[in-house]
């Protein structure tokens, strides 16, 4: 591999950090299972000499790397998630596609985890050229509960840190291009649950029973008013219903539905609002039809807040290294993610790497989304340069 004389990774370096993006690629593993990735990625760690990695959540590693110069001493956080999702490759074009039946890396997060890598093994190699502290978190379980990002605060990971780096793969900014904004850049995501009681009966006979299912399609259209009617235009509040179970026999009043679903806003103040209306709507529902209703809640990703002075530090050094015309501005996401944790401890940024191109042009969570190699060793250099400057503010 001929390496540029303006590398800020060293060959081996650079040929572990695709390496692991391939094998992690072929292995993928669902959240909280990810034992095979935090064994490579130990093994791999161990090999170019950083020792002393700690795991967390059961399956997530993270590694300390201490600079012996003098300087601020500041610390930094490095976040790569590694869990893959329950979706079937239909990628035959790639020599690294899964092997593992129904699952694979449909969020980029192979490329997340090697990118952390890279990092890792840089910050190892030139620790006699900085000050601080770099923490370079392999987290699990970004996709699903419980989440890694919630362990990472409970554990007090980030305690006395100056600050958070995440990054996370954007498919509508072009290969080669980078984005960040500052403020809000994903949605709060909580989940729910509803079970709408009602009574059995015959078919024939409705009146004699409590048809949950009456009250299921009146809960599923009024549930939407809250949006509609009660949230500002500019929140993006969403409340998405995902599943729905319910019924014995087509000639049975059905006695009990239950739905799961989220609820989404980009609103710190509407969060806990949006959660209790929509309990209350399937309260009302259920009381209108003669029924009762059970509602259960659980927190999940919070907002992903941006430190507008990150954001603008990270955009002078794209258009510095990269040119003024790599530099996007995206709108936020209406996804979430569990870096959001994070950035409610420390000041953080969340910035974006672009995969769009002929051939990678799906979106994430789908068989066909795919982000090419030539994306991962400049974004991997870039992360470790503004980790520096991060470092030496």
């Amino acid at each position: 591999m001929n390496v540029p004389t303006n590398s800020v990774l060293a060959e081996l370096e650079r040929e572990a950090v695709c390496a692991m993006r391939h094998a992690m690629h072929r292995e993928p593993e669902l959240s909280n299972q990810e034992w095979k990735t935090q064994k490579r990625i130990m093994e791999t760690l161990e090999k170019f000499g950083l020792t002393g990695a700690k795991t967390f959540h059961g399956t997530g590693v993270y590694i300390d790397i201490v600079g012996l110069s003098p300087g601020p001493n500041r610390s930094i956080a490095l976040r790569g998630d590694i869990d893959a999702l329950p979706i079937q490759e239909d990628r035959n074009d790639l020599t690294y596609r899964s092997q593992v039946p129904g699952v694979m890396h449909a969020c980029g997060h192979d490329m997340h985890a090697s990118i952390a890598l890279g990092t890792a093994l840089a910050f190892h190699r030139m620790r006699q050229a900085f000050s601080g502290k770099v923490r370079v978190f392999f987290q699990p379980a970004e996709e699903a509960e419980p989440l890694g990002g919630r362990t990472v605060v409970e554990e007090k990971l980030l305690e006395g840190f100056d600050a958070a780096v995440g990054i996370h793969v954007n498919t509508e900014i072009p290969a080669g291009s980078y984005g960040a904004r500052a403020g809000a850049v994903t949605k709060s995501a909580d989940q729910f649950a509803v079970e709408l009681i009602g009574t059995m009966a015959h078919g024939a006979k409705p009146h004699l029973g409590v048809d949950a299912v009456s009250m299921a399609g009146a809960f599923i259209n009024e549930v939407q008013k809250i949006v509609s009617r009660e949230m500002p235009v500019d929140d993006g509040a969403v409340v998405t219903l995902g599943t729905i179970r319910g019924g014995e026999a087509p000639n049975i009043i059905c006695p009990s539905v239950v739905m799961t679903g989220t609820i989404r806003t980009s609103s710190l103040e509407r969060r806990q609002l949006l959660v209790r209306r929509v309990r209350e709507v399937a309260e009302g529902v259920a009381a209108l039809h003669r029924g009762k209703a059970s509602f259960t809640s659980q927190s999940g990703d919070p907002l992903v807040v941006n430190d507008p002075a990150m954001v603008e530090r990270f955009r002078k050094l794209v258009v510095q290294r990269e040119g003024e015309d790599k530099y996007v501005q995206r709108p936020p996401t209406s996804g979430s993610d569990d870096f959001g944790y994070y950035s409610a401890c420390v000041p953080s940024i969340y910035f974006w790497f672009g995969s769009r191109e002929p051939g990678n042009e799906t979106g994430v969570h789908t068989p066909t989304f795919g982000v090419s190699d030539k994306v991962l060793i400049p974004t991997t250099e870039l992360t470790i340069l503004y980790c520096l400057e991060l470092l030496h503010v």
